[in-house]
């Protein structure tokens, strides 16, 4: 069977889980506002579903808010939030699926678009199928906290897809049982097994036919083409004009400096221009492109008067704003805003 994709890029990770790892941050007492805004994240950005977040950027959030929240469990509380329409196209496809194989299936071959540094592989050991999760990425807490939310997350996902707990099911752990586990045990709907060979979920086969409560038929189809489309412009979208678009793209305060995203990186700022000209791109080309598409969306999905709008994109007036969306567009945003309303 067809495994996800393994990518040596950095693809980046969708900005909405850190939404909500932020949100559970607030929760239990933490200033999850002041941690992004640390980390150089724009706390607004992250709630875009179609935004992804450069590795570096998710890895020092995920590090700073175990260490600052002491909670070794964050991953697992994470998992109990992430409601299957947070998925996207892929969540679709798979409450839409008709049966608990087919839902598992999609998640095994589009997992690269949730979860990058993850690939799944399925194999029957007699009456068991084992779908078996191999990290690709250096080992540390992002990958640890990703690993936990998949796994235990997929616990969840069956119980909504079917309406009860899958029988005869279980999660194994690599590793030991962390010291936090039991104040989740009661929790998980499966048991929970570390210290086992690989970081696996197991199902019954027989429990594999199991139907699901939400299968449409059409909407299965369309989602799943929207899943091919999304994995194939992903793996195109693999250069590194796209990883500090990405940085540009979540960046607080905006635009950032190139000094910034360089560091953000881990390259030079030399580096950074001469790779970016090796795919005929600038930096200062990337700014204007995302300028352009948030200053469309302010102009058309709010209120904000232009002073407001050009203070949000980074320009001293609103007058510098409309002679630069004027070279961009040929209108003035003012008249932009009138034509698309």
């Amino acid at each position: 069977m067809r495994t996800s994709a393994s990518i040596a890029q950095d693809l980046g990770m969708p900005a909405i889980y850190l939404h909500i790892l932020a949100e559970l941050l607030n929760t239990i007492g933490i200033d999850e506002r002041d941690l992004l805004l640390r980390v150089g994240l724009d706390p607004v950005r992250l709630k875009s579903a179609d935004v992804r977040v450069c590795q570096a950027q998710a890895s020092e959030f995920v590090t700073r808010a175990i260490i600052e929240s002491g909670e070794s469990g964050l991953g697992i509380m994470l998992a109990s939030e992430l409601k299957l329409p947070l998925h996207g196209a892929l969540g679709v496809a798979v409450m839409s699926s008709r049966t608990l194989q087919d839902a598992l299936d999609l998640m095994t071959r589009y997992l690269t678009l949730r979860a990058p540094h993850l690939s799944v592989s399925r194999r029957e050991c007699g009456e068991e199928m084992h779908y078996t999760v191999r990290s690709d990425g250096d080992p540390g807490p992002l990958q640890g906290l990703v690993m936990d939310a998949m796994l235990f997350g997929c616990a969840f996902m069956g119980q909504q897809l079917t309406g009860t707990a899958v029988k005869g099911s279980r999660i194994l752990r690599k590793g030991p049982e962390p010291s936090c586990f039991h104040r989740f045990r009661q929790s998980i709907v499966m048991p929970v097994i570390y210290d086992a060979q690989a970081d696996a979920l197991v199902i019954p086969v027989s429990a594999l036919s199991a139907p699901i409560r939400f299968s449409d038929e059409q909407l299965a189809e369309s989602s799943r083409a929207q899943c091919e489309d999304a994995l194939k412009q992903l793996t195109e979208d693999a250069g590194f004009d796209c990883r500090v678009r990405r940085v540009i793209e979540t960046s607080y305060p905006f635009p950032p400096k190139l000094a910034r995203v360089a560091a953000t990186l881990f390259v030079s700022e030399r580096t950074l221009k001469r790779r970016l000209q090796e795919e005929n791109a600038s930096f200062q080309n990337l700014v204007d492109q995302v300028r352009l598409e948030r200053a469309r969306e302010l102009l058309t999905g709010t209120g904000m008067n232009l002073n407001q709008i050009a203070d949000a994109l980074g320009y001293a007036d609103a007058a510098n704003f409309t002679r630069a969306f004027k070279r961009w567009t040929g209108i003035s945003p003012s008249y932009y805003r009138v034509a698309a309303a």
